[in-house]
């Protein structure tokens, strides 16, 4: 079966985003197609129907194939901690925490894994669209990549260049990436693709013409800047969440992770608030989840956060998710798991305790009837919401809201889950609206349109006949 691949020139020049168009586009066409990404980095991830982690972008690219998410889309998956290390998940399992040294130990091994979920996944598939990571052109990495040059060579895909033209460069940068590439590597590539234009095609005509001649390849498609709501690539897209109205403030942790549990509130007013500002101007305040709790509740102090959320406790709701749910309790334990042996004193704005005692992870999805009193969620009390949960720690609290998960305080003006996902329920959504006696908006993954303007833009006979699919 014909594997299709999107390789960048950068980061964030549109690769998820194009791999979920495809996915949607062929989906439709009545193909049976599955997304790839051999090995993603990020902190935004998902949990599949059977417990397995793997990052939100599969999981989205998935749904747009109109398929279940499984580990195989994502056999590996790094999760940043800082200091040069990252918890490795391999086939959606935590295995251990490594430096960046120590993961290019375990290359070859780590290949092997790659090589099976591709395989298996193209006798099941009859398309496997893949996602590279970053520039495809990391050539300090050639040796031991995995991503894109690993990936290349086993798939032996068709590859597809897309350039982020908004950062300036796009011909550059298109031309740079494909020279650089092993020649096993640029031969496979049939085309490429200028992203985020904010302006008239006919102005990139003449460059695209002598790019084209250059390359010995075509440019398959221009695509427009889109400004409406798409799911977020990286935490490079918080920038986009720009908005007028700001009703709702997220601090910006420096370990944030999962904050796409929050883009359905984005047409209410987001602002990502660094720590060291003022918190008055919010109607809710929300601290999100973090892939070290400890790190970032001890940032949130030195900062003087924790102060001002003591100050506004009791006056707006203060919502903790994850990692912003043990920050809020009143201590974390860690029995050698993150920090060594430790006991840290939390925001002390819930009566619950958090304890480290092994490295293994929860993460399994779950369904909870909403049972406590806190604001905001007590307009749906005795409804059901889904989330999903992905952390490391047990905490025991003494007024739980979703069942046995959660914490609120005695004037429900504070509280805290473990709910990824919790967002992504519309009754939920409903509840802040009327709590902030706005209008609610029923939120659109934006694929449809995605899907829509990718059609129109690019040339999908071009790609499908490369393929040998028509």
């Amino acid at each position: 079966m014909p594997s299709i691949m999107i390789g960048g020139t950068s980061s964030h020049a549109g690769k998820s985003l194009l791999v979920a168009a495809l996915c949607k586009i062929f989906s439709k066409m009545g193909f049976n197609v599955a997304p790839f990404k051999a090995q993603n980095m990020s902190l935004n991830s998902f949990i599949t129907k059977n417990g397995k982690e793997v990052a939100i972008a599969q999981a989205f690219q998935a749904e747009a194939a109109g398929i279940e998410v499984d580990e195989r889309m994502n056999p590996i998956l790094l999760k940043p901690k800082g200091n040069f290390t990252s918890q490795l998940v391999v086939m959606g399992s935590a295995i251990k925490d490594v430096s960046a040294i120590e993961y290019y130990k375990e290359i070859d091994w780590l290949k092997s894994v790659v090589k099976k979920a591709f395989y298996e996944l193209l006798d099941e598939y009859e398309i496997v669209i893949i996602e590279g990571a970053g520039g495809m052109a990391e050539i300090n990495l050639y040796d031991r990549d995995i991503a894109n040059i690993g990936i290349a060579r086993i798939a032996k895909p068709d590859i597809y260049l897309v350039g982020d033209i908004e950062r300036g460069g796009v011909f550059s940068s298109i031309y740079g990436t494909y020279k650089l590439l092993p020649g096993d590597i640029s031969k496979l590539v049939k085309g490429f693709i200028i992203n985020k234009l904010r302006g008239y095609e006919s102005i990139l005509e003449s460059g695209i013409g002598q790019i084209e001649r250059l390359m010995n390849v075509r440019c398959v498609g221009v695509l427009p800047y889109l400004n409406f709501p798409l799911p977020s690539e990286d935490s490079l897209s918080i920038e986009d969440w720009k908005s007028k109205d700001k009703l709702i403030g997220i601090l910006r942790l420096n370990r944030i992770s999962n904050f796409t549990d929050f883009e359905p509130l984005r047409f209410i007013g987001i602002d990502f608030v660094s720590l060291s500002r003022s918190l008055d101007d919010y109607e809710i305040v929300i601290i999100p989840g973090t892939k070290d709790s400890i790190a970032d509740l001890k940032a949130l102090k030195d900062a003087g956060m924790d102060e001002r959320l003591k100050q506004i406790a009791g006056k707006i709701p203060i919502i903790g998710i994850c990692g912003g749910y043990q920050i809020l309790g009143k201590q974390i334990i860690d029995n050698g798991v993150e920090h060594g042996f430790v006991k840290v004193k939390g925001l002390e704005l819930l009566d619950a305790v958090t304890i480290f005692d092994e490295y293994k992870k929860v993460t399994v999805q779950t369904k909870k009837k909403v049972t406590g009193d806190a604001v905001i969620v007590d307009k749906i009390k005795n409804e059901y919401v889904w989330g999903y949960e992905i952390h490391k720690g047990k905490t025991v609290s003494k007024k739980p809201l979703f069942e046995d998960d959660g914490c609120y305080s005695n004037d429900g003006m504070v509280w805290g889950s473990y709910l990824h996902g919790l967002f992504w329920n519309e009754n939920v959504v409903k509840a802040v609206c009327k709590y902030l006696g706005i209008k609610f908006q029923k939120t659109e993954s934006g694929i449809n349109r995605l899907a829509k303007v990718v059609e129109e833009k690019v040339d999908i006979e071009y790609i499908l006949k490369n393929a040998g699919l028509i």
